[in-house]
């Protein structure tokens, strides 16, 4: 697709950064060296979105699930996260890139959770792209929250639960606000949403590429919106030649 083209440009594209571990244990080396080279890709890849005229990037970094990787693990990735935004906040800020950190913060430490809104404190009026990084998240337990959040509500007299509905819902998620993504890109070769993003998902397009996360470049950005643009999204309803999903 001609990058100068940006009539079927997705407006915000959510990627499952998978691979890591393989990739390391492909080169003999320790999984952590796996996950270095991924945060080396995604810088890659926030710097390319905003040149490819992305204005919001999703990427998943850490879910509810990966608490029950081995403990070292689990703190190299807690330190990963540190050293990402200590690092590279002043450089997303001077490209204006707007950070937000979606998820939950049980178990972060309070260093994290400073670190957090700092970085969301000092990027809130940037606009040239919109990254989000879901990290201790989980598309279940996002909608759960939410449900409590609204079940609390309507117990305590401050919301009629029969105004309650998919628009009230949305409000109350972590994304509030955010557009729905057009395209989830998961890499590493499997094809499964894996608890991401399961309400905002719903009709986006979906895009699995054998490509270690690592090893994920540019070029291989493109393929995949490339693809996108082939697509037409029918939301459920028939297509202009007639066609129905």
């Amino acid at each position: 697709m001609d990058t100068e083209d940006t009539s079927k440009l997705p407006t915000h594209i959510a990627i499952i950064m998978d691979g890591n571990g393989r990739w390391a244990q492909a080169r003999g080396q320790e999984r952590r060296e796996g996950h270095r080279a991924g945060v080396e890709a995604l810088r890659r890849i926030v710097k390319d979105s905003s040149d490819l005229g992305v204005h919001h990037l999703t990427v998943f970094s850490f879910s509810t699930e990966n608490w029950g990787r081995p403990r070292n693990e689990v703190s190299f990735l807690m330190s990963l996260l540190e050293r990402y935004i200590e690092s590279d906040l002043a450089d997303l800020h001077a490209e204006g890139v707007r950070v937000r950190v979606i998820g939950r913060r049980d178990g972060l430490s309070d260093k994290i959770c400073r670190l957090i809104d700092r970085a969301e404190s000092l990027t809130a009026n940037n606009n040239r792209l919109f990254l989000q990084i879901a990290f201790n998240y989980g598309g279940r337990e996002e909608l759960a929250d939410a449900a409590a959040r609204l079940a609390r509500r309507a117990a305590n007299g401050t919301l009629d639960p029969e105004s309650i509905n998919g628009d009230v819902l949305s409000a109350e998620l972590l994304t509030a606000g955010m557009p729905n993504p057009d395209l989830i890109i998961r890499t590493s070769g499997e094809s499964r949403l894996s608890n991401f993003m399961l309400w905002q998902g719903a009709y986006s397009e979906l895009y699995f590429t054998d490509v270690l996360w690592p090893d994920f470049t540019r070029e291989h950005m493109q393929a995949a919106i490339a693809h996108y643009a082939e697509r037409e999204r029918r939301f459920g309803l028939i297509s202009a030649s007639g066609d129905a999903d």
